[in-house]
């Protein structure tokens, strides 16, 4: 049998968030992003690709030069 350790992903909030706890929270998971509410973090998660969170963050980014 083969050893698999699990290390527990890193979730960070935005620099944008002003040290609430009104806003997401994400981690690298894999070769993806997690995803989750930082007012309930045990409430689940959403798992994306990260081809798809890079074309969230350049769709966000195109609504701010707007």
């Amino acid at each position: 049998m083969s050893h698999v350790e699990r290390i527990a992903p890193v979730w960070r909030k935005s620099s944008h968030s002003g040290g609430g706890n009104d806003c997401v929270e994400v981690a690298m998971i894999g070769e993806g992003v997690g995803v989750r509410d930082s007012k309930n973090p045990d409430g689940g998660e959403l798992h994306v690709s990260a081809e798809s969170w890079r074309g969230l963050l350049r769709a966000v980014g195109a609504l701010d030069r707007a």
